[in-house]
């Protein structure tokens, strides 16, 4: 009887355990589709599951992806707002496609092309995958470009050289929520407000992490909030950014910073008037990136400034509230 009783609170255990595994992974019950390579969902590719949303929705998309790699050029259309994508894991969800400025040949603009993920449609939220350009170290080539107001990105991979992350659109606001992005020059650019926390942001190269392209009428362009700043073991000269436009405007806020970081900080892409407009500030940097004199026209904040640059004030609205959050 013992032996038989022991062997039904084991049997008991094991089955509380898989409910327990069970119940926090992703219910298809809970998205409006499921996207899976091998036939086992409603869509086998990602785009067929966007393009088959309904336009300009009442209620809020939700697409599960399973894990698989996802070759595939996708673009979240301005009349599909509302579009939650969730990958099956980071590591194991891949949407990746290989574009690059001259294989897209389009004259100076083609750098515009390249993406693998765009994101045109507001109120967009994407957690747990990864969003990879794949054309190596060949010139521009964006892995991601944004060009949404109010979208948000929780644990996701961008993986890419030059020109990574494109977070674009004048006015508008993205959040960027513990994510990995990763790249050589450039490789996170653009003329949004955009807040990037608890995120780690690995140079591939010597070169420049951030290109701001801040229209002169927004406050705020990149905001950085206790993130990591890391390389490979062979780069040793980083910059935190260079202005695109003479108005960029990028802080880093209580970041950590590898020894990869130069100690000047800053450069003003050989145009010193920039030096005038731009706007470079920091605020209890940290590790040996953060040593050494930065360049006279950047700014060292004081505990009393920094509260402009929390989350709320960056990003916040009072018509969409909290936006960011999760809580659906």
């Amino acid at each position: 009887m013992l032996a038989s009783l022991t062997l039904a609170l084991i049997s008991l255990g094991v089955a509380v355990g898989l409910l327990g595994t069970l119940a926090e992974t992703d219910d298809p019950d809970e998205y409006d589709y499921v996207v899976a390579k091998d036939g086992t969902g409603d869509y086998e590719t990602i785009q067929a599951a966007i393009d088959g949303a309904k336009s300009f929705p009442p209620d809020r998309i939700r697409i599960l992806v399973r894990d698989g790699v996802y070759d595939e050029k996708v673009e979240v259309h301005a009349w599909n707002p509302d579009i939650t994508l969730v990958g099956e894991s980071a590591e194991g969800t891949v949407i990746t496609h290989g574009d690059h400025f001259e294989r897209i040949d389009r004259g100076r603009n083609s750098t515009f092309f390249t993406y693998t993920l765009k994101v045109r449609g507001n109120d967009f939220r994407a957690r747990d995958l990864t969003v990879e350009n794949s054309a190596g170290p060949v010139g521009q080539a964006v892995s991601i470009h944004v060009d949404a107001d109010r979208a948000s990105f929780e644990n996701c991979r961008f993986l890419g050289h030059q020109d990574t992350v494109y977070a674009a659109g004048e006015g508008a606001r993205q959040y960027f929520s513990d994510c990995y992005v990763e790249g050589t020059t450039d490789f996170i650019f653009g003329g949004a407000t955009a807040v990037f926390e608890d995120c780690r942001v690995h140079s591939k190269a010597d070169s420049y992490v951030t290109a701001a392209s801040t229209p002169e009428s927004e406050p705020f362009g990149f905001v950085f909030l206790d993130c990591e700043l890391t390389a490979d073991a062979d780069v040793s000269e980083v910059y935190l950014g260079r202005p695109w436009r003479n108005h960029a405007r990028t802080a880093f806020i209580r970041t950590r910073m590898g020894s990869h970081v130069v100690p000047v900080g800053w450069h003003n892409w050989s145009r010193p008037e920039a030096e005038e407009t731009v706007e470079y500030a920091e605020y209890d940097s940290r590790g040996p990136g953060s040593e050494g004199e930065r360049v006279s026209w950047a700014t060292a904040l004081a505990e009393d400034e920094v509260g402009r640059y929390s989350k709320a004030n960056v990003l916040g609205s009072e018509d969409a509230g909290e936006w960011w959050d999760w809580e659906e």
